[in-house]
């Protein structure tokens, strides 16, 4: 799904994103709600970026990367956490892209994301490559999603990557039990 964001474009620089895991719901500009083999979904555009709810029978998650006010925890390269009883993976990346490549790389994510059945994508008002895209899967019994985060006046394009899913046993633990 694509959507013009009806807001000015608040997170103007790659460096102003910070990380939180936890965050309670924020205003959002525009939702998308999926099913995903049990697990419920909500992909979230901020006027400041993104926020992914995710809850299953095992609790309850909530990822956002924004510009969030006060904030001190900057955007990490890398987190691996427990969350109850749930893994959580989160990776994130910033490609520096030319001007011409910057415009192909945002048309080619906008198409990808916008045509897709658990897809969402803002545009912000004023450039057509000033954009934030979401995109969901599940897999295995695990939950994916990709985030993309598009700065146009710097030629920054912010990838994050995440994966939510049951703790793994361990070999140990697995002798154990049998």
């Amino acid at each position: 799904m694509l959507t013009t964001l009806n807001t000015t474009y608040t997170d103007t620089r790659a460096a102003d994103l910070a990380w939180a895991l936890g965050r309670e719901p924020l205003p959002a500009l525009a939702t998308l709600d999926l099913e995903l083999t049990g697990a419920k979904l909500q992909l979230r555009l901020l006027g400041a970026s993104h926020q992914v709810l995710l809850e299953e029978e095992r609790g309850r998650c909530s990822e956002t990367v924004a510009c969030i006010p006060g904030s001190s925890t900057p955007l990490p390269l890398g987190v691996a956490k427990r969350v109850g009883d749930w893994e959580y993976e989160f990776a994130a990346r910033v490609e520096v892209l030319t001007p011409g490549s910057f415009a192909g790389r945002a048309q080619e994510l906008l198409a990808l994301v916008s045509d897709h059945p658990h897809g969402l994508a803002g545009v912000f008002p004023g450039s057509p490559h000033a954009f934030t895209a979401m995109l969901a899967q599940h897999l295995e019994g695990q939950v994916y999603w990709r985030t993309w985060h598009a700065y146009p006046q710097d030629g920054q394009l912010v990838a994050t990557r995440t994966r939510v899913g049951a703790r793994k046993r361990t070999a140990a633990r697995h002798s154990a039990a049998t």
